[in-house]
């Protein structure tokens, strides 16, 4: 129960940042070009949307750190499998968890190193240049995308180690499309189940 919470605030918090940055951008794109437009400068030119870039650059941070971790959930990073893949069955897996332990352990490392970071900055006065948010704030994603990172990580490698299947990614699957009118039925008896 907790993961699949986990999961669904995890895809819910990465679509909402990059939805919420891209109307921004685009209003105040919008917002840019209608103030040189001689009859709609009146209209837009009192409003004010010069934190619209920093607030932008900040959501696409918050939102790469933990799109990394459900990068690693879902399987859907790049990996160079070529030489891994000619191994034998037994140091194949042994070589797998290896780097999946290595994940977890660097993408730990970062995160304490990032939370130590936050820490410092919490007791100073420093803030953001347009938004004037204190700085913490702004670089908590660190402490917080890498601590999540290095949990799939561990689940990933869990999950391994256990079942010898890793998360796959199928770049020609589209979520709710369904190939025959068998798997329809399947599908829809799965979200009955719930």
């Amino acid at each position: 129960m907790f993961l699949r919470i986990l999961d669904r605030l995890e895809e819910i918090l990465i679509a909402t940042l990059i939805a919420a940055a891209t109307l921004l951008i685009f209003a105040a794109v919008v917002q840019r070009y209608a103030v040189g437009v001689s009859w709609l400068y009146p209209i837009f030119y009192d409003i004010n949307l010069t934190w619209a870039q920093e607030l932008c650059i900040y959501m696409f941070v918050w939102m790469a750190k933990f799109g990394a971790a459900y990068g690693v959930r879902t399987g859907i990073h790049v990996g160079v499998d070529v030489v891994v893949n000619m191994l034998e069955p037994p140091a194949r897996k042994k070589t797998i968890l290896f780097g999946l332990l290595a994940g977890a352990t660097f993408t730990a490392i970062v995160g304490t190193m990032g939370a130590k970071f936050v820490y410092g900055l919490y007791f100073t006065d420093q803030v953001s240049p347009d938004l004037e948010m204190p700085r913490w704030i702004v670089f908590l994603c660190v402490p917080l995308g890498s601590y999540l990172m290095c949990f799939r990580f561990l689940q990933v490698a869990w999950t391994y180690q256990r079942t010898g299947e890793l998360p796959h990614h199928d770049p020609g699957h589209v979520e709710g499309v369904v190939e025959s009118p068998s798997a329809a039925r399947d599908l829809a008896a799965e979200e009955r189940k719930g």
